[in-house]
């Protein structure tokens, strides 16, 4: 299905087959629809960009060169203490492959931040690591940069397997692990999940594989077929660790760690641990190095309110948050596959381009609105629980909670969509009368506060040009700007 731009009023696309995900409604003037575009294009730079793989043979000895890396537009947005807080730290510090050091520079990551710090230099040792660190903060870095460190090219065999809980997320990682790898000079990601042809995965698999990123039904699956031969695998690592070992996951988890060898190095990352990670941790890992920067658990950056509303109401007050406030991109999240089609259905029909994703549509579909959402095509999305996990779209400085969640580990999870890597953003959450105990229950836990709506919520509070940096700023004023910004 051809995909038309926001930029450009089009016809409803999509109503005749909404499985399909992609809704768009006639597009509205005014400050929500400005910008979009540009301000899209520029977050997603080290994602988006194509530049020609430079060969380590064409750099001389003698030549800088730095000045041969295609670097993206400089993100001079003020960052909170959350990613600034760090050691003084540089990338070059690690001793890693100068190739590996062209990849980081050309994603657009500058210095490591606070989990990248206390994580590299360990996972580089080959010890096993057990981290907590906010959503946003550079986990997927700390744990991709040492891995592909350590690959050696010139085994021909599984040396490393990312494991993660949902298939966008899986696409997502083998991206930016192929961004970051693109000078090593032959290193082969492969990214394998259900949904998906099980007899292409088999074909790929024939060839040399170093890294695979993976759902743990599928690659559970390929191991037992024999496809998928994991005795020389040196390291795993489990993104979003507390889902991985939630009910859902934990048996295939086990299943897959019988067939590695028994001195594999396994890394888990996550926001939030309950009690099962310990479990795991005294069972599979041995003496792990315990990683944990969450004295607070929401982050500094993301301004938290709610709407006292009747579900009748709702969506007249979704409309309203929509003409009043300068979205860039926003998630909104529903608590069924029900409810976001027909939400989806309803911002259309207010005449907003709208995208939604659900686990129960076709895989292909789900893809395409991924793609198509990070790429900026479309400004809102409508969600369930699928998207709270490690997404990573840089232009969402919106969250809202059409419904609100029942638990504080969802919560944390939903709004840490905004505010990624230390940047501003706004959380609003519709309350009903229902979700009054909820609601308080969460602030204690979550020990963070959630304040009634205003008339009139300040831009700079998640605007991105009302909180930009000049680059030309003296290093130390503009670090001494963004701590101050954290401590408050």
């Amino acid at each position: 299905m051809a995909t038309t731009r926001t930029a450009n009023p089009a016809a409803m696309i999509g109503l005749n087959k909404p499985a399909n995900g992609q809704l768009r409604g006639q597009t509205k003037p005014g400050a929500q629809q400005l910008g979009l575009h540009s301000t899209v294009q520029q977050l997603s730079a080290p994602q988006e960009r194509t530049s020609i793989p430079q060969s380590s043979g064409s750099i001389r000895f003698g030549d800088d060169w730095k000045k041969l890396l295609e670097l993206p537009p400089k993100d001079n947005r003020m960052k909170t203490s959350d990613v600034t807080s760090t050691k003084g730290n540089e990338f070059e510090d690690y001793c890693l492959k100068r190739e590996l050091l062209m990849g980081i520079f050309e994603m657009g990551w500058e210095k490591p931040s606070p989990i990248q710090e206390e994580s590299i230099p360990i996972a580089l040792s080959g010890r096993d690591i057990l981290a907590r660190a906010k959503n946003g903060t550079g986990k997927s870095g700390a744990y991709l940069i040492p891995l592909l460190e350590r690959i050696d090219l010139k085994k021909d065999h599984i040396q490393a397997i990312v494991m993660v809980p949902t298939r966008e997320l899986a696409l997502q990682m083998s991206q930016i692990s192929i961004q970051l790898g693109k000078h090593l000079g032959g290193v082969k990601i492969m990214a394998t999940t259900g949904g998906t042809n099980l007899r292409d995965d088999i074909l790929r698999l024939d060839e040399m594989v170093h890294v695979v990123v993976a759902t743990p039904g599928r690659i559970l699956d390929l191991i037992k077929k024999g496809v998928a031969k994991v005795d020389q695998t040196q390291m795993m690592v489990m993104d979003e660790a507390d889902k991985l070992l939630s009910q859902d996951f934990v048996a295939l988890i086990e299943d897959i760690i019988s067939f590695l060898p028994k001195n594999r190095q396994i890394l888990l990352y996550s926001a939030t641990f309950p009690i099962t990670v310990q479990k795991f941790m005294s069972k599979h890992l041995q003496k792990p190095y315990e990683i944990n920067l969450m004295e607070e658990l929401t982050l500094k950056g993301i301004t938290q309110y709610y709407a006292y509303v009747t579900e009748r109401q709702k969506v007249h007050c979704l409309n309203t948050l929509f003409a009043r406030l300068q979205i860039n991109q926003s998630i909104i999240f529903c608590n069924s596959t029900q409810r976001v089609e027909l939400l989806a259905k309803k911002i259309t029909q207010l005449g907003y381009s709208c995208f939604y994703i659900h686990a129960k549509m076709m895989q292909e579909y789900r893809n395409r609105v991924f793609h198509d959402f990070r790429n900026g095509l479309c400004r809102n999305l409508v969600c369930t629980d699928l998207f709270t996990r490690g997404i990573d779209i840089q232009a969402v400085n919106v969250v809202i909670n059409f419904d609100f969640p029942k638990n504080a580990e969802t919560y944390l999870h939903r709004i840490g969509r905004s505010g990624r890597f230390g940047h501003l953003g706004l959380a609003i959450n519709l309350i009903t009368s229902e979700d009054r105990y909820n609601l308080k229950t969460i602030e204690d836990q979550l020990i963070t506060d959630i304040k009634p709506i205003p008339s009139s919520i300040d831009k700079s509070l998640y605007v991105a040009e009302f909180h930009s940096v000049d680059p030309d700023e003296d290093g130390d004023e503009g670090g001494a700007k963004n701590k101050d910004l954290g401590a408050a």
